[in-house]
């Protein structure tokens, strides 16, 4: 379907685009390539971990690491997307990227960024069932409901994106522009147009404001019911305790809201800025990197069972017993 929207119009020249990335020393490029190959090896091995943990432990088959485990995967593509050719960027002096694999990296971010939102508007949603009305949760959060969320999540998100990739790729680029990024992202692409790309600036803003302000509005709603529930709980280690529970999901949505909100909430020209490039790395690298940290610093069931996860895999016969659930 892809290959098919970039075959649409015949006017596109361009062949190529170069990315400019972090322009630094040699020196420093290799420092950055060590730094950031750290952390995307970190990454995925930290949100495998979770998901072998979710699947192999049996306490946790639950609505709330259902979700999280979606999310793990999510962001395990999600830096996938990106993290590679960056790395192979620090090392290349050749920084280019083909048209169709420049598109094809857009269809797929904007995919993950745009399920990642709504995704944990639902696991917010979530908590507050389970907060809110628990002697329900589980008559409303069954199994078929939470299938049927998740994969509306990932069904928004493809469809978002390939909405997007209609209007941007038909744009037109002239000779072989130069994008001020380390990956193909829409403001960068949208700058360097040839033509008016007024069109496609609007449906990204009408998308985007519908991906980002819907989902966004069901999370403070959802965190408004649960803080008012939370105060009518007479004793102080009841309320710790309810909070406890979307304290982890509270801290993952500041970090990616306020992240891409500062990027993705300003005019397309702001992008020509440097600045701009340090807090793409926020959200496409070091928040993915401390998510997991996150639940599991705050989430005495989801270290309970990596840590069972790691013996199991790490140990011989002799620790069977600690594996058990």
């Amino acid at each position: 379907m892809i290959t098919r929207i970039l075959e649409v119009d015949n006017r596109n020249m361009t062949t190529y685009f170069i990315l400019l990335g972090f322009p630094t020393r040699p020196a420093l490029q290799l420092l950055l390539f060590s730094v950031f190959l750290a952390a995307y090896l970190l990454t995925l091995l930290e949100n495998l971990l979770i998901i072998l943990a979710i699947r192999s432990d049996g306490q946790l088959h639950k609505p709330m690491y259902f979700f999280l485990s979606h999310l793990s995967f999510l962001e395990m593509w999600y830096v996938t997307v990106i993290s590679p050719k960056m790395l192979v960027d620090f090392l290349s002096q050749d920084k280019s990227i083909s048209f169709h694999g420049c598109m094809t990296q857009l269809y797929f971010f904007v995919t993950f960024v745009c399920t990642e939102y709504i995704l944990l508007a639902v696991m917010a949603f979530d908590r507050y069932v389970a907060i809110c009305n628990p002697l329900r949760y589980p008559v409303i959060m069954t199994d078929q409901l939470c299938g049927t969320l998740a994969g509306g999540c990932w069904l928004c998100g493809l469809v978002t994106a390939m909405i997007k990739m209609v209007f941007i790729a038909r744009l037109h680029y002239c000779g072989t522009p130069q994008i001020n990024h380390y990956f193909c992202d829409i403001s960068p692409l949208l700058n360097v147009s040839c033509e008016d790309s007024s069109q496609a600036e609007l449906v990204d803003f009408f998308l985007a404001l519908m991906v980002i302000a819907v989902p966004l509005g069901v999370v403070v709603a959802s965190y408004a019911t649960i803080l008012t529930t939370i105060l009518k709980i007479p004793s102080a280690q009841g309320r710790q305790k309810a909070f406890s529970t979307c304290a982890s999901h509270l801290t993952v949505v500041t970090l990616f809201y306020s992240t891409t909100l500062f990027t993705y909430a300003r005019p397309k020209l702001m992008y020509a800025y440097n600045s701009n490039k340090v807090v793409s790395v926020l959200y496409t690298v070091i928040v993915p990197l401390l998510n997991p940290i996150i639940y599991c610093l705050r989430n005495r069931e989801v270290k309970a069972a990596l840590k069972k996860t790691v013996l199991c895999k790490g140990s011989g016969p002799r620790e069977e017993g600690d594996c058990s659930p």
